[in-house]
């Protein structure tokens, strides 16, 4: 993701150590430990906890990691060590979380050619259905898991919740969006639409709060350049409280965009990949082998669809309600266009007012999805078997220009992140054209994208006119700890108290409203999470942000027991194809799983 600060770059440069406590998800303290990321290896067999994701109808994946027992003396099989033996790990899918009824069971071997992390794809499940799932080894049983399938339902319209997140950064504060998360019981899932780790480490290139600098570093301490690495990465964000609280509570559906390998990826390098740090494409290898590893991500049939590269991109169904398409946009993009001195290695913030930088952007050559995923992509969104089509995306589609003077960029009239489907508007142009002739019967479109570190309801124009014709809308969510609008503005008003801050970054955003009228909603300001909501007449988000900095709190990210809270609603009713205020945020669902009946014990 693109910096929203008005300089270029994201990185910061350390000014000090701090010190504080840390805290887990019940806000008991907890000391900082420099080797947090490999301390749960210390806590039995399944101290990174359980997880799981990817729920279809009969099936879901679950996921933990099994450190062998090692002897006293012995080095522990810490992520990213290749130490520890290979180890039997005995599963058990369950009708109650007690386990009197055990509805599926069965044994998987891990080791450290898998990081001793475990997966399994379970299948003959039933749809819309609550279960619990453990694993067992070495004496060893794991926290239990709780999971649901999806409300697949052929011809039945069920409820349908879930909670859109992205942009977790280590780093930059404590995980407040999780803990809220994992204390909600009316999710399906959790849609995680790309940036789960980063890669900087804590040197200059830190990315965070200084008060958090010896309180939540990065591990390992360095970039994430090898699989050692981003094992070990992986691992510090399973051993935080929080977000293992998260998915032992909810199943996940989870796609990477570029921080889970270097920021600003395309298909043969990256902003923050230097030509001293190796082949890019042996790094990229190990970042996707490492996310695979460590997250309950299934992979899709690699020949059910023509793709270039590996297949990541996937769809779920709904019943007779919805589906969900989740893009992946990283792996065989084009370069971003650069325009010096804005950007010069990877894309950002660019003027597109020169006519050659123009022919750049509408260059049909160029791609943010491979032309094959783009096909398939519009082929579901014309299928009229349901009312709405959702979209798992990582960078804003919608076309949106930024006021130079809001960025704090003088004598520029606009620029455009070339980053975001704006700097491929050659697919972006096709997309939009796309969904603008599709009939009613079709259904409805609407987006829901991560990313830019800031919240957002919009419409999709056809034309990118005040007259504009709504073919869809698009929410995005903010992000959970990274920058966004007013960390960036901050560090560039050095010594201006926090509430003139937030002023100006809501004049910044009114003036990113009304260069771009199809925006209904804009805050740069908080962090959190979006709660989705799908019923035949409605799909609704509500957003879920951290309390508004102040002189006697200038950065919530970095107190402990900060959760986001409901801050305003935004709908778009069936048929409309465009948003329009809710009037509060959703109530009860409108119906909830069953229990799992008794199967084969």
């Amino acid at each position: 993701m693109t910096s929203t600060r008005p300089a270029p770059s994201r990185r910061t440069v350390l000014k000090g150590a701090a010190a504080a406590a840390g805290a887990t998800a019940l806000g008991v303290l907890r000391p900082f430990d420099e080797a947090v990321a490999a301390e749960p290896a210390s806590q039995g067999v399944f101290g990174y906890g359980v997880a799981s994701g990817d729920p279809r109808g009969n099936s879901v994946v679950i996921w933990t990691r099994a450190t062998p027992p090692t002897r006293p003396g012995q080095p522990v099989a810490t992520p990213g060590s290749g130490l520890g033996a290979p180890l039997n790990v005995r599963w058990e899918v369950a009708a109650d979380a007690a386990f009197t009824t055990v509805v599926q069971r069965g044994h998987v071997m891990t080791s450290p050619d898998s990081d001793h992390t475990v997966k399994v794809v379970v299948t003959g499940l039933q749809p819309y259905t609550r279960y619990w799932y453990r694993f067992v080894a070495k004496g060893g049983t794991s926290p239990v898991g709780s999971t649901r399938t999806a409300p697949d339902v052929p011809g039945k319209v069920r409820a349908l919740r879930l909670a859109l997140v992205s942009c977790s950064n280590y780093t930059g504060g404590y995980f407040g969006a999780y803990r809220a998360i994992a204390a909600r019981t009316d999710l399906d899932f959790v849609l995680h639409v790309g940036d789960y780790i980063y890669e900087y480490g804590n040197g200059a290139d830190r990315y965070g709060p200084d008060q958090l600098i010896g309180v939540r570093d990065a591990q390992p301490p360095t970039e994430t350049l090898d699989l050692r690495d981003y094992r070990l990465r992986h691992a510090l964000h399973k051993a935080d409280p929080d977000l293992r609280a998260a998915h032992a509570a909810v199943p996940f559906i989870t796609i990477f965009d570029d921080h889970e390998v270097a920021n600003n990826a395309w298909d043969d390098g990256a902003e923050n990949h230097d030509p001293g740090e190796g082949s890019f494409l042996r790094r990229r290898r190990d970042a996707y082998q490492a996310y695979l590893e460590w997250m309950p991500f299934r992979m899709p049939d690699q020949q059910e669809v023509p793709h270039q590269g590996r297949r990541f991109f996937k769809r779920f169904t709904f019943g007779a309600l919805a589906d969900l398409s989740v893009l992946e946009t990283r792996q065989n993009r084009s370069r971003q266009v650069d325009v010096a001195p804005f950007t010069t290695t990877g894309g950002g913030f660019i003027p597109d007012s020169d006519p050659a930088v123009q022919a750049q952007l509408a260059d049909p050559t160029r791609h943010l999805p491979e032309p094959e995923q783009l096909a398939w992509l519009e082929e579901g969104l014309a299928d009229g078997s349901v009312p709405w089509h959702l979209v798992g995306n990582q960078v804003v589609l919608t076309p949106v220009r930024f006021p130079g003077a809001a960025l704090g960029i003088n004598g520029v009239p606009e620029l455009l992140n070339s980053d975001q489907w704006d700097g491929y508007q050659a697919d972006q142009t096709h997309l939009l054209g796309h969904l603008a002739g599709l009939p009613a019967e079709a259904g409805d479109t609407v987006v829901l994208t991560g990313d830019i570190h800031s919240s957002w309801a919009m419409d999709l124009p056809a034309t990118r006119t005040a007259s504009y014709d709504g073919v869809g809308v698009e929410f995005v969510c903010p992000s959970v700890t990274s920058d966004g609008f007013y960390e960036g503005f901050s560090g560039a008003l050095t010594g201006v108290p926090p509430e003139v801050v937030v002023t100006a970054v809501k004049g910044a955003t009114a003036a990113v409203r009304a260069t771009n009228p199809w925006i209904s909603y804009l805050d740069g300001v908080g962090h959190g999470y979006v709660v989705v909501d799908v019923t035949p007449e409605r799909v609704q988000a509500d957003f879920h942000l951290t309390p508004t900095p102040t002189s006697a709190q200038p950065d919530p990210r970095v107190v402990p027991d900060v959760v986001p809270a409901y801050a305003t609603s935004w709908q778009t009713l069936a048929g409309a194809r465009r948003l329009s205020p809710a009037t509060g945020p959703v109530g009860p669902r409108a119906d909830e799983p069953r229990t799992a009946g008794r199967g084969r014990g």
